[in-house]
């Protein structure tokens, strides 16, 4: 459903569906309540200056009966965001593609409490392409490859990679060497590298972190290669197969290696303020496809590194 109103400062307005019937008499009312924790006349004041629209543009106004409209749309009001202090850098641009490096603590695209702190709309900002739409996304604490399309007109074809698993993504961790670390026979879990993890991953609504069940049939699949350790950390490269929510940090907080500064898993610590210093040691490393437009072969490699990483001689 497209939007009657324009992408504005990088960020597309929001779409809400209004109820046909309800205890509210009017769409303002709903939204009164919809979004409680905000000042309900500071929220009705919006409709007075023609800021909520419907599908054909026009202005609602706070009188408007419930059930006249099944969406509306409006801007969302900027929160007041904490500068992420770190840039995206575009490793390629063309008519129909984007490819960037993305640091990690910058979300994928806005949310929350984060705004013009997103790639998406850095990006749409710096090149001028209110239409750029991200193919896949990474985790906000995850940094590396990320791509976006460019055109409405191609962005289906790249899309429909993914959805294939057609693109071969590359991974790479690094976290704490596992207690029982037998240099000799490097293993996780019992399994010599390289080994191959599944498990069945489900995300429940209202829970930040994913939830595993053994009972139910994998839909989660990682290759795991060793790359190198030393006394102190495990570096590891990762081919996922799927691509489920927080997939490789639960797959390998499950086999002992839960990737260092992790926050999430194998255990959900309490909310504090990023820590700059203390990045989530994963890296979107090497994408790799056949471009769908072309028929060519596309390969990208990042440019970040992981501080936390060993050198390679002690594998």
């Amino acid at each position: 459903m497209r939007s009657p109103l324009p992408v504005r400062d990088g960020v597309g307005a929001t779409r809400l569906r209004v109820p046909d019937e309800g205890p509210w008499p009017t769409v303002g009312a709903y939204m009164a309540e919809r979004f409680f924790h905000l000042d309900p006349e500071r929220l009705l004041s919006r409709f007075d200056r023609g800021e909520i629209v419907a599908i054909d543009g026009s202005a609602l106004s706070r009188e408007t009966p419930l059930g006249v409209h099944d969406f509306v749309w409006y801007y969302r009001e900027p929160p007041v965001e904490k500068q992420i202090p770190f840039d995206v850098e575009i490793l390629h641009q063309d008519a129909d593609l984007v490819v960037v490096d993305k640091p990690h603590f910058l979300p994928t695209t806005p949310g929350g409490k984060y705004l013009q702190n997103s790639a998406l709309v850095r990006l749409r900002n710096a090149l001028g392409i209110p239409e750029l739409t991200p193919i896949h996304r990474l985790d906000r604490a995850t940094a590396g490859l990320l791509m976006f399309s460019a055109r409405p007109a191609t962005r289906g074809a790249y899309q429909l990679l993914f959805e294939r698993r057609e693109v071969e993504k590359v991974y790479e961790a690094v976290s704490p060497l596992p207690a029982d670390w037998n240099p000799a026979a490097p293993a996780l879990g019992g399994a010599a590298f390289p080994l191959v993890h599944r498990n069945h991953i489900v995300k429940l609504r209202g829970q930040v972190c994913v939830q595993t069940d053994p009972a139910r049939e994998p839909n989660a699949e990682t290759l795991i290669e060793l790359r190198g350790f030393d006394d102190r950390v495990l570096h590891t490269l990762l081919r996922p197969h799927s691509g489920r929510m927080h997939q490789l940090r639960v797959h390998l907080a499950e086999l002992g290696a839960g990737i260092l500064n992790d926050g999430f898993y194998p255990e959900l610590l309490p909310e504090t303020p990023d820590d700059f210093t203390r990045p989530l040691q994963l890296l979107a490393r090497e994408l790799r496809f056949t471009d769908p437009l072309t028929g060519a072969p596309r390969e990208f490699v990042t440019r970040r590194t992981l501080q936390e990483a060993p050198g390679l001689s002690g594998a």
